[in-house]
């Protein structure tokens, strides 16, 4: 027994009544299906970009008006369009296999369990040092799950040892989706990219694999920012073990395509100083919040040094409405650290002033949470715990700035209340940590805690380099500051 993609019933979905059931690719466009429901949050996301990447591979909109023509699903026309690639999309055999090396490869097979980015890997299992990652829960996968946890694997590949090469977008990319709330096909028209239909044969495993194993770099297509390729990336060279069941294994080679300059559509990107390389963006470790913003569901000023991910900027355009899928998983270096999922405020167009004092809400709140560990530098020990307070800080003042920034939408200026919300925020997190048993230490460390209040006492009225910072954003007057008498 075996599966293809487009044509069997392989991907769990929730329903608009609440009933699960399995569906084939084409069926994503029939109106009670919501969402996708793989027992992990990151193969959910993952399913979503493959579902955007089918059709955007099989039948995308030409531009926007063909977009909006077409914004009502068709579920036959799908099928009908979908079909003609079933041949690529067998996930085993002896022809191509989905996102596998074409020839077969030979050698030992690993795992299964090494498909998923937070297992342990062969020396971390040895070395018993798989603290935060989990060795050994997967010894076979059913067709369904191997070929999801496959493709995730494939989009989010980490760094992982000589001549393993990461995804186009580096080791667990930040990935942003439009969600307009509606159906499943909603969310997934809404982020396919304009384009055409492009041939079976642009999918890499349909050809020898480009292998990387002299430093080779694979860009994209001539004149263009991304192609198909950028939703069936194959930058591990993989082939699939299987008896009549599941699949049991997986042979991997080193120096699979090692992508280069590709701008995915479904990711922001940074860059450091005008005209240099576009970087793709990664998710911190924690609670994503308004800190995080700024490059990612909001454009900063300008936009020479960042830029949204395609699927953003199309939707403002179209003036759509619906909140903002944040995903993707925090690494350190080889070893992840947390799989974020958000969902946010989808913000409207807004006039060019009213998105400059949304950017200076969120660089105000920046420059107070700065000031805020540096004054608990003689409370805290420097690293987490100082840092820990800071994701405090914007946690407890998230709901007040989704205040502020509807106010802003409405043409009104908050930047006087919302500096008052910061600095009590502020001052009672350091009191709760500072004042408590303050009288039991020694005289020296009360004076250090007590300029330390002073410290931040005055950033928040405005005086020093960090108060400056503060006003400045907010567009507020300084303090004056007065001269002292000649003597």
């Amino acid at each position: 027994m075996s599966l293809n993609l487009i044509d069997d019933p392989w991907i769990p979905v929730l329903c608009v009544d609440g009933s699960r059931r399995i569906i084939a690719p084409w069926q994503m466009a029939e109106p009670d299906v919501v969402q996708p429901d793989w027992p992990r949050l990151d193969l959910n996301v993952a399913c979503l970009e493959l579902l955007i990447g089918l059709v955007f591979l099989s039948d995308p909109p030409a531009d926007s008006e063909d977009w909006d023509l077409r914004r009502n699903a068709d579920p036959q026309r799908l099928r009908l369009k979908l079909t003609a690639y079933a041949p690529a999309f067998n996930l085993l055999g002896d022809g191509p296999r989905f996102l596998q090396d074409l020839e077969p490869l030979v050698g030992e097979g690993n795992p299964v369990d090494m498909l998923f980015i937070d297992s342990a890997g062969a020396n971390t299992a040895r070395n018993n040092a798989d603290v935060m990652v989990h060795r050994s829960r997967y010894d076979r996968l059913d067709f369904s799950l191997a070929a999801m946890a496959l493709y995730t694997f494939q989009a989010n590949a980490p760094s992982g040892g000589a001549g393993n090469r990461t995804s186009m977008r580096g080791g667990g990319p930040l990935v942003t989706l439009v969600d307009p709330e509606n159906t499943l096909w909603d969310l997934v028209w809404a982020n396919v990219p304009y384009g055409q239909a492009e041939d079976i044969k642009t999918l890499p495993w349909m050809r020898p694999t480009r292998v990387s194993d002299q430093g080779q770099l694979t860009g994209p297509p001539e004149g263009q920012r991304f192609g198909v390729e950028a939703f069936f990336g194959m930058p591990r060279r993989l082939r699939f073990l299987y008896d009549d069941d599941a699949v049991t294994g997986v042979i991997q080679k080193p120096s699979g395509t090692n992508y280069a300059l590709w701008i995915h559509p479904l990711s922001p990107y940074y860059r450091l100083k005008p005209g240099t390389e576009w970087l793709p963006k990664h998710p911190r470790a924690g609670h994503f919040s308004y800190r995080n913003w700024l490059g990612v569901v909001l454009e900063k000023s300008g936009g020479e040094l960042s830029e949204l991910a395609l699927c953003l900027r199309d939707w403002a355009e179209r003036h759509g409405k619906g909140s903002v899928i944040v995903a993707g998983w925090a690494m350190d270096n080889m070893k992840p650290r947390d799989f974020i999922f958000s969902r946010q405020r989808l913000l409207p167009a807004l006039p060019e002033e009213a998105g400059d004092k949304l950017v200076d809400l969120i660089r105000a709140a920046e420059a107070v949470a700065v000031a805020l560990r540096t004054a608990l530098t003689p409370v805290l020990a420097a690293g987490e715990a100082r840092e820990a307070e800071r994701e405090e800080f914007f946690l407890q003042t998230e709901t007040k700035f989704l205040r502020h920034a509807q106010a802003i939408e409405q043409g009104e200026d908050p930047a006087s209340a919302w500096l008052d919300d910061l600095r009590k925020q502020a001052l009672s997190q350091f009191d709760i940590r500072a004042i408590p048993g303050l009288n039991q230490r020694e005289v020296e460390a009360i004076g250090r805690i007590t300029e330390a209040r002073r410290y931040l006492v005055m950033a928040l009225a405005g005086y020093g380099k960090q108060g400056s910072e503060i006003f400045n954003s907010l567009g507020l007057p300084l303090p004056e500051t007065k001269k002292r008498k000649a003597a």
